[in-house]
C-alpha cells in the first residue's frame, strides 16, 4: 500500500496563491508518476497536473496552464502544486494521486490521498 498525505489547503482572495504538498510513504516508488486533481461542488473529479520521475514535461490541464506549478522532491517523495492567480472556479477539493505509469484520468490513479479543501473566494 501507498500513502498519501496532502496539506496545505485553505481559504484565499481571488488572485492570491496557495501551495500544496503530498508526501507518500508506504511501498512508494521514486519512479512512479505523481499528480493533482481537484474535484469542485457538483462536478466530477478532474486531472490538474503530474510529473515523472524525470521532472521532465510536466503535464497540465488547460485551465490551469501559466497559472499552477507541479515539482516533486524525489529525495522526500513529496510533490507539490504551486496555484498562483487563483480564481473562485478552482475551488475545490485537491487530491494528490500517484501511478505506475502516466497519469491523465482517474481511471489511471493507483492511490489517492484524502483530499485538501481550496477555496477562493470573489
Amino acid at each position: 500500500q501507498v500513502q498519501l498525505v496532502e496539506s496545505g489547503g485553505g481559504l484565499v482572495q481571488a488572485g492570491g496563491s496557495l501551495r500544496l504538498s503530498c508526501a507518500a510513504s508506504g511501498h512508494f516508488s521514486s519512479a512512479y508518476v505523481l499528480g493533482w486533481f481537484r474535484q469542485g461542488p457538483g462536478k466530477e473529479r478532474e486531472f490538474v497536473a503530474a510529473i515523472r520521475w524525470s521532472l521532465l514535461s510536466p503535464d497540465y490541464a488547460d485551465s490551469v496552464k501559466g497559472r499552477f506549478t507541479i515539482s516533486r522532491d524525489n529525495a522526500k517523495d513529496t510533490v507539490y502544486l504551486q496555484m498562483n492567480s487563483l480564481k473562485p472556479e478552482d475551488t475545490a477539493i485537491y487530491y494528490c494521486a500517484t501511478a505506475r505509469g502516466d497519469i491523465a484520468t482517474s481511471g489511471d490513479v493507483h492511490y489517492w490521498g484524502q483530499g485538501t479543501q481550496v477555496t477562493v473566494s470573489s
